[in-house]
């Protein structure tokens, strides 16, 4: 293995990540996998991967890393304020890394997470068929924990295309992170809300609690009462809108459980995800109902802008 890039501090909760584990949901398996894929793909395409390829997902901070070899990188998602020897760089970008050169992260300006790509993919620990990390079950990733200083990461392979810095994406071309209103289409029990707690789940604003996490979200605000009798457990998706037995309503995320029994009432549209794992405990989201051939167009959309980077 080729050894790329040196962790000297790992920020505050830095993971290995890919597009997860989908053929391991049938067998209970949490999905996983980055909570914002357009963000993670779109870095991987940035340098010549395959969007499928691992990237490292850094939360609420970056990472300090030193390049051991020359290198392309691409940093996509949140702002923190990136910077190669002390120098802002450009996120959505291609950079170029020279032996000894340090990529660090300043201030937060936007945002929760950032995805850094590496032309070639990271060379990880691969469980059910994904490099993602799994902390719960301490698989994938790197030994299926977060990364810790003195670490190193390798280059998995040769990437797909030409890995040129420069290439960047426009940002006409981005999600709207800023638009805090989330696209939902009605779940299989919206009808156990009443009409007014259909009206407050489609309009009243919601906080999201310092209780939230890759699993779910907790979020705090008008109670929504449901009816019926208690539900058998189902099948759950990224995005569900569960509603307790206490009325708040979670957002299910990336590192969900596969079944549950909460009524469902709405499910965030695919396009919607990547503004949802922007999210900090504190902001405030809204819901707003669409059909589904609006979800469609809204996922064309972001296909359409990965695809200009192929």
């Amino acid at each position: 293995m080729t050894v790329v890039l040196r962790v000297q501090d790992p920020g505050l909760f830095t993971t290995i990540q890919d597009l997860g584990r989908l053929s391991a949901i049938s067998a209970g398996v949490q999905a996983g996998g980055a909570m914002d894929r357009f963000a993670h793909s779109a870095a991987n395409l940035l340098v010549g991967n395959d969007p499928g390829q691992a990237s490292l997902e850094c939360t609420f901070s970056g990472p300090h890393l030193v390049a051991d070899r020359p290198c392309v990188v691409a940093i996509a998602g949140a702002d923190f304020s990136p910077q190669i020897n002390g120098v802002a760089v450009p996120s959505w970008t291609g950079l170029f890394l020279a032996p000894g050169d340090r990529l660090t992260f300043g201030a937060r300006r936007a945002g929760a997470r950032t995805y850094i790509a590496i032309a070639g993919g990271i060379e990880a620990d691969r469980w059910l068929g994904s490099s993602s990390t799994n902390v719960l079950a301490t698989r994938g990733g790197k030994e299926g924990r977060p990364l810790k200083s003195g670490d190193t990461l390798s280059m998995a392979g040769q990437t797909q295309g030409p890995a040129v810095s420069g290439r960047s994406l426009s940002k006409a071309l981005l999600p709207d992170y800023g638009d805090r209103t989330l696209s939902v289409i009605a779940g299989p029990q919206v009808k156990r809300l009443s009409p007014e707690g259909r009206s407050l789940l489609f309009g009243a604003p919601y906080r999201l609690s310092s209780n939230s996490d890759r699993m779910g979200y907790r979020l705090e605000g008008p109670m929504l009462p449901t009816s019926g009798d208690e539900l058998l457990s189902f099948g759950l998706v990224t995005g569900a809108v569960q509603v307790p037995r206490n009325g708040q309503p979670i957002l299910l995320m990336a590192d969900c459980q596969t079944a549950g029994g909460y009524p469902v009432v709405a499910t965030v549209v695919s396009a919607s995800l990547p503004v949802a794992a922007q999210l900090l405990p504190g902001d405030e989201v809204r819901f707003a109902e669409v059909t589904l051939e609006r979800a469609r167009q809204m996922r064309q959309g972001l296909e359409s802008a990965l695809n200009s980077l192929r």
